[in-house]
């Protein structure tokens, strides 16, 4: 039976400019799942467990090469079916975005890489990864939706900082402070991430 009972009309326009709202808002940005943040820092943790001990410490590029490449595989992965799942896979226009915004700069680290390795300038590497990273993600931070794009933001500010510190302490600390970066940053971010995007 219908109800007899009308509805306001303040109601009805204030629940449509809701959705258009909404709809506008999610046309022109990005949600970040934070189980990807999660499953990467996992990744990173890992790696920074086995770069630590002794049998593996001195193949720890090697060690962080594999991990970045896989996490960023994974997270790209969750990225996509989060997108698909939530029924927004037809806004591409801020996937194209977000992968402009990150791309470039981690295509420049993994040159970079190449460069430092080739000079025999390994020691480099750690403090170049995460300020490069961090970099891309404060860009890419710009396309994400309102409610997690802070969050992003300062996460990859973290990044920066962290990379700016590794050029200046000892070689000894470097695993240390890719774990930091890469694992512990990564999960907890992907925890705030993921509560705040479930609110939006």
């Amino acid at each position: 039976m219908q109800s007899e009972i009308p509805i306001p009309i303040e109601r009805h326009a204030l629940g449509t400019l809701t959705y258009i709202r909404r709809s506008i808002e999610m046309s022109g940005s990005l949600a970040v799942p934070g189980m990807a943040g999660v499953v990467m820092g996992s990744i990173g943790l890992l790696a920074a467990l086995v770069a630590s001990t002794p049998q593996w410490a001195p193949l720890w590029p090697s060690i962080w090469m594999f991990a970045g490449a896989t996490a960023f595989l994974v997270g790209g992965a969750l990225m996509a079916r989060e997108t698909a799942l939530s029924g927004h896979a037809r806004y591409l226009g801020p996937v194209r975005k977000f992968l402009l915004c990150l791309c470039p700069t981690l295509f420049a680290g993994v040159l970079l890489t190449a460069v430092l390795w080739h000079a025999g300038m390994i020691d480099l590497l750690p403090g170049t990864w995460l300020l490069l990273y961090g970099c891309a993600v404060l860009s890419a931070s710009t396309v994400t939706i309102p409610s997690t794009m802070r969050l992003i933001a300062i996460m990859g500010a973290l990044f920066v900082v962290l990379g700016s510190l590794a050029f200046l302490l000892p070689v000894q600390t470097h695993t240390f402070i890719l774990g930091i970066g890469f694992g512990a940053l990564h999960v907890v971010f992907g925890i705030l991430v993921g509560r705040r995007g479930r609110a939006y």
